[in-house]
């Protein structure tokens, strides 16, 4: 576990960042950004976890809190740099996880009859919020995948999580007893 002394370092006041390996980069870098917008999905999984959750959301969640550090080390870290600082990453077995969730809570919720728009309860919004973070997330490592190589899961894990958090979002609705609001059409 890593120790924290000093939360300032002043190495980011002329725009600047280093990545885990020590290469200074533009805080501007797509790298930063794909793993910045993780930390912001982060942040958003935390405030629907605080807005009281129903419990069956809750370990799921707090677990993928965690999985994203992971994705976010994956991401800070080159991939030859991981030869010589092994760091944790996302494994198949966390993209495996997050299939097993979402089989388990479309069980529950049943079929999507009809488009549905974010909102309903205020803990589904706020997962309807993750999981457009979440696909934004996505296409910043897509397009980094794109220039650079990246681990092998990342991809692959925020495809799924963002689905999950659709899934969560109707789950929560139905265990508030609010009705998901469906896309009127004709409108």
């Amino acid at each position: 576990m890593p120790r924290i002394t000093k939360i300032y370092t002043r190495q980011g006041d002329s725009g600047s960042t280093r990545l885990g390996g020590g290469q200074k980069i533009s805080k501007t870098a797509l790298r930063i950004r794909a793993f910045g917008t993780v930390d912001e999905l982060n942040s958003f999984i935390g405030v629907a976890l605080a807005s009281g959750l129903d419990e069956t959301l809750a370990g799921p969640l707090s677990a993928i809190q965690n999985e994203l550090f992971h994705l976010g080390s994956d991401l800070c870290i080159l991939e030859e740099d991981k030869r010589e600082m092994p760091v944790p990453q996302i494994e198949p077995r966390h993209v495996e996880a997050l299939e097993d969730l979402l089989d388990r809570l479309t069980a529950e919720v049943g079929p999507l009859e009809n488009f549905i728009l974010p909102g309903g309860s205020i803990g589904a919004a706020h997962l309807h919020v993750a999981r457009t973070v979440c696909r934004r997330a996505e296409r910043l490592v897509v397009a980094l995948s794109e220039k650079e190589e990246i681990g092998a899961e990342t991809v692959r894990y925020l495809n799924r999580l963002s689905d999950a958090l659709f899934v969560m979002a109707r789950f929560e609705n139905k265990s508030k007893g609010v009705e998901d609001v469906c896309w009127d059409s004709r409108s």
